[in-house]
């Protein structure tokens, strides 16, 4: 069985103190870069209600 995976990959622009900023933010964290960039954007998405609701999976 494989997992099939959702992600999508793609190149990211982002100048060095930025960069230098996240990087910072992730190891405070015990995140990777790509992780910390996820859950800012992820946070960033649920707060203005823009992603839609998960479906629930019937057991």
């Amino acid at each position: 069985m494989t997992k099939e995976n959702k992600n999508k990959s793609f190149v990211l622009r982002i100048d060095i103190d930025t960069m230098n900023a996240i990087e910072k933010w992730a190891n405070d964290e015990f995140r990777s870069v790509n992780g910390q960039i996820l859950y800012l954007l992820d946070s960033a998405l649920k707060k203005n209600g823009r992603l839609p609701e998960k479906k629930k999976k019937n057991k």
